[in-house]
């Protein structure tokens, strides 16, 4: 890769942080198992607890209430599911409520069958409908089980922020359990398990500057949990079996601790980079559509259509220009289809969206490049209407 293209695409994967390496390459060269209670495995399971620490002070949980999974996708395949248990006794969940606009990791169900889950539309304006929730669980049958609801705090395609902690008090006073996927707002914005009240988090190492493979399961306690989806020796107390992956916990801990300190500052620079980026595309394409604008948002986040461009035709061609952005949400390699989260809100998913996302390392400089392509290829958009 030449060292003059731009990465805007840190909402797939941010850059791997100098904290977070020098962490994982600490953690390489822990020699012990940390389930042995030799010094090398007490070295080793002491490096995991720092980072179990540094996690959870990211979302202000309880550093017992921590489950390290090997990411985001098997969080969400632990927690979604219909059995749980309270202690030794099993617990039966009546059915799954989930947001339209979720990631397809949390969209298809987990473990829940297809014909135990509901979706749960959004408006025109991408946030979930909080009355058509309340009608779902009013209208739901409550000799089932309890319901479990799954609501994004923010969107990965659009940024748009959810009503969470609304959503949760409607959730809990049906007798419910709320999951939220976090990994788009953690490092981004404030996030507090207690403010949001949720019963769990989901968490991904990689999109705040921390290793791939590694995210984490964070419950507000313990005495209502997902049956295992690993089982083996026990390990995280027995909500995930396998042998604990030391480099990618403590780069995971060291990106949590950096994304936990200085935030404001930096999502204050950031938003303002994000801002003249979106000043940029206006002034040079007064047709684009930039989608959430009017609402709340993470700061790094920018979705736009372009009228009359395809979303993989503009991908290629602001890659061509030395800029790596996305078009819709990263979830599978190499694959551009239509938008579900633009479908659920209204909008024609035939044209797609294109997302630049910003991070830790953009500069000014990287926005005029990226303003000067948009133009570019708007340019050329115009160009191609009038030859036809």
């Amino acid at each position: 890769m030449g060292t003059d293209r731009i990465y805007l695409d840190w909402n797939a994967t941010a850059k791997l942080l100098p904290e977070a390496r020098a962490a994982l390459l600490e953690g390489l060269d822990l020699a012990g198992n940390p389930s042995s209670v030799h010094q090398e495995g007490r070295a080793a399971r002491a490096a995991v607890e720092k980072a179990r620490r540094q996690v959870a002070g990211l979302v202000g949980a309880d550093p017992a209430h921590v489950v390290f999974t090997s990411g985001a996708t098997e969080a969400a395949s632990t927690v979604l599911t219909p059995d749980f248990r309270m202690g030794r006794s099993p617990v039966r969940l009546g059915g799954l409520y989930v947001s339209a606009i979720e990631h397809p990791a949390v969209h298809e169900g987990g473990r829940f069958p297809a014909d135990m889950r509901r979706e749960i539309p959004v408006g025109a304006d991408g946030v979930v409908r909080l009355d058509a929730l309340e009608d779902l669980l009013r209208k739901r049958d409550a000799d089932a089980g309890l319901p479990m609801v799954a609501i994004m705090l923010a969107n990965s395609e659009t940024g748009i922020l959810q009503p969470v902690a609304e959503a949760a008090k409607i959730v809990h006073a049906h007798g419910g359990l709320l999951v939220v996927d976090a990994v788009q707002a953690v490092g981004r914005i404030p996030v507090s398990l207690e403010a949001l009240e949720a019963d769990f988090l989901i968490l991904s190492a990689h999109k705040i500057g921390g290793p791939k493979g590694i995210g984490a399961l964070v419950s507000r306690g313990e005495t209502l949990m997902p049956t295992p989806l690993i089982r083996g020796g026990g390990h995280e107390k027995g909500h995930r079996s396998g042998t604990e992956n030391i480099p990618g916990i403590a780069g995971f801990g060291a990106a949590a601790a950096f994304a936990a300190s200085g935030l404001s500052e930096r999502n204050a620079r950031i938003a303002a980079l994000r801002d003249r980026l979106e000043a940029g595309m206006r002034a040079a394409a007064p047709d684009v559509i930039i989608h959430g604008e009017s609402g709340d948002r993470v700061p790094n986040t920018t979705a736009f259509t372009l009228p009359g461009l395809k979303a993989e035709t503009g991908q290629i061609a602001f890659d061509l220009e030395g800029i790596a952005l996305s078009a819709g949400s990263a979830c599978s390699s190499g694959k551009v289809g239509e938008s579900h989260v633009l479908k659920a809100m209204g909008r024609d998913p035939r044209l797609g969206a294109l997302r630049i996302s910003l991070g830790w390392s953009t500069t000014d400089a990287d926005i005029d490049r990226a303003i000067a392509a948009f133009a570019k290829i708007a340019g050329r958009r115009k160009q191609a209407g009038a030859a036809a």
